[in-house]
């Protein structure tokens, strides 16, 4: 019987301390996709107007702010926060130094993408 309570006290804790981690995980790489539009060499088109990487980034934060209790997963940042404008509808774009433009959502799917094969190194 108290084998079966040291059990039930490890499990408990091993699930307690588990959505803590995705907490500051999904934290972590929402930071890291922050630092990838601030330190881009890029352009970023919102409703037809070019931005700084800052005065991006500073805009996804707002939005971010402001979306923060919906999103749950890297992708729910990126969707809420990071795709369109929410006062007319157009996607976000990113020119990059090479001239090719892109919507800002793939832009930084991709980037998710290679920092999780990056992070299973």
């Amino acid at each position: 019987m108290q084998r079966w309570l040291v059990c039930v006290f490890v499990l408990l804790a091993i699930s307690c301390a588990v959505p803590a981690r995705a907490v500051e995980s999904l934290e972590q790489t929402i930071a890291f996709l922050f630092r990838r539009i601030e330190t881009a060499d890029a352009t970023f088109i919102r409703n037809g107007q070019a931005h700084t990487p800052q005065e991006a980034v500073r805009h996804v934060r707002d939005k971010y702010e402001h979306f923060k209790g919906q999103i749950k997963t890297p992708e729910d940042f990126i969707r809420l926060a990071a795709t369109k404008s929410l006062l007319t509808g157009q996607p976000y774009l990113v020119r990059t130094g090479d001239g090719k433009e892109m919507p800002l959502n793939l832009w930084l799917s991709n980037a998710l993408r290679e920092h999780r094969e990056n992070e299973v190194k």
